[in-house]
């Protein structure tokens, strides 16, 4: 035989020589859950080693993470109940939690990048990415909302703006009202293939957010559906994106790949709740080997195109070396 492929990986050394695919801190973007109050952190029960922070120990936190290399935060609210209504108002209102979050971030650790999220739902009484009217999304009526959203975050320092709400038009609104008010240096990380997935319930645990009727399959993909993305991706693309998001990731990375073979854009991933949740319950039972199975997780995505990988796994895998 001429060709023995085996003898590429005889050896650590020649295996790592050949490896086509790394991750690297600079890769990861690290969710962050917040609470009103003071020295509050508490765990999320559906995602072990996952907390919901007050301000001053979400600060102690970045500062933890900066101090591994990992500079990339995305930031979600935990919204009491009392401050929900139907217009999401507390999502733009001046000294509200978010927003003094992401102030805070950035006035302690300019240097991180601070991404937000757009999307109704935290802060709506019915729990829906969109104004609702009679049982129906609106999806016109909602991007001024969202447009309110995202100027307020910018103005409160954010670095990148990622709507994760699937109305549409919501990106090209949203670049128009950031452009008119002086902030063309911030930039959209859309999630333009945002599927109907089973596998946000963790999350939506963390943030108190699920709808409070119905589903969200009018505005979110359809999983079964691949070439819809493309669709979606376009648009976005055409719209003023500066990077386009696949959620969830394990299983739609032929969509990740989809995506970075037919755009220049740098390609999202979120590796979500119920991903985390599915592996780390394994690990606890001791079914899987917990360094193998992560690093295997992020590798495939990286490997199937993402620049950019979301995940809760972010802070683990760089204070135990595991990249």
């Amino acid at each position: 035989m001429l060709q023995r492929p085996r003898r590429n990986r005889k050896s650590e050394a020649i295996r790592q020589m050949v490896q086509e695919t790394h991750v690297s801190a600079a890769n990861l973007i690290f969710p962050l859950f917040i609470v009103e109050g003071e020295n509050q952190k508490t765990e999320v029960a559906s995602m072990p080693g996952i907390y919901r922070y007050s301000i001053d120990n979400l600060l102690r936190e970045v500062e933890s993470c900066m101090k591994l290399g990992l500079t990339s935060f995305d930031l979600f609210p935990n919204i009491e109940e009392a401050l929900k209504d139907k217009y999401a108002t507390e999502s733009h209102r001046e000294g509200s939690l978010y927003l003094r979050a992401i102030s805070q971030v950035k006035k302690e650790f300019p240097e991180a990048c601070v991404i937000t999220d757009v999307a109704m739902d935290p802060y709506s009484s019915d729990g829906h990415d969109g104004i609702v009217e009679n049982g129906e999304i609106l999806n016109d009526e909602t991007l001024e909302v969202l447009g309110k959203m995202a100027l307020a975050h910018a103005q409160s320092g954010a670095d990148i703006i990622a709507p994760s709400d699937m109305m549409d038009g919501r990106v090209g609104y949203i670049r128009r009202v950031l452009d008119e008010n002086g902030f063309k240096h911030v930039s959209i990380m859309s999630y333009s293939a945002k599927y109907a997935s089973a596998f946000y319930g963790p999350f939506r645990d963390a943030l108190n957010s699920a709808p409070k009727f119905g589903d969200k399959k009018g505005y979110q993909m359809n999983p079964a559906n691949q070439r819809e993305a493309l669709i979606e991706a376009r648009l976005d693309e055409a719209e003023g994106a500066d990077f386009l998001m696949v959620k969830p990731a394990l299983p739609y990375l032929d969509v990740i790949k989809l995506l970075k073979d037919n755009t220049e854009l740098p390609i999202a991933a979120y590796n979500v709740s119920g991903e985390y949740a599915m592996v780390k319950a394994a690990i606890q039972n001791g079914w899987l080997n917990e360094q193998r199975a992560i690093t295997e997780v992020l590798l495939s995505i990286r490997r199937a195109g993402a620049t950019a990988i979301l995940t809760y796994h972010a802070k683990e895998v760089l204070e135990n070396k595991w990249l």
